[in-house]
C-alpha cells in the first residue's frame, strides 16, 4: 500500500467514520453475506485522478477479500483500450451483476462503482 495519503492522520479518521457508517463489506451484503469490512476503498483511485479524501458516499467499506479482487481487476485493465475489468464479480439476491460497470449493465453503471439509479 502506498504511503501517502494512507499514512495522514486525515485519512485514518476518514476510514474510521466509513468504517463506522458501514462495518459490513458492501459487496458481501450485496450477496446476503454479513461479512465484517477491515478495508476501506476509494471508487475512483487516487492514481485515476479520485480525491485523496473524498466523502464518505465515494469510499466503500470492503473485507480483505472483496478489496483484493477489486484491486487486481482494476490493475489487470487494458490500459490502451480504456477498458476495465469487472471488479465484483458475481451477482447480488436481485440477480443483477455486484459490478454496475459490468458489461449486462449496460449504460446503467459508470466506473467509479456507482450507478445511474
Amino acid at each position: 500500500m502506498a504511503k501517502w495519503p494512507y499514512n495522514t492522520s486525515r485519512w485514518k479518521r476518514l476510514r474510521r467514520a466509513k468504517l463506522s457508517m458501514n462495518p459490513l463489506c458492501e459487496v458481501c451484503d450485496k450477496r446476503g453475506l454479513p461479512v465484517a469490512a477491515s478495508h476501506v476503498d476509494h471508487k475512483v483511485a487516487i492514481s485515476k485522478g479520485g480525491d485523496p479524501f473524498p466523502p464518505l458516499d465515494a469510499l466503500m467499506s470492503m473485507c480483505p477479500s472483496c478489496h483484493s479482487i477489486k484491486t487486481s481487476a482494476i490493475d489487470r485493465s487494458d490500459r490502451s483500450s480504456g477498458s476495465a475489468g469487472v471488479a465484483f464479480k458475481g451477482c447480488g439476491l436481485d440477480g443483477l451483476p455486484l459490478d454496475p460497470s459490468h458489461p449486462f449493465m449496460g449504460r446503467g453503471g459508470s466506473k467509479d462503482g456507482s450507478s445511474d439509479a
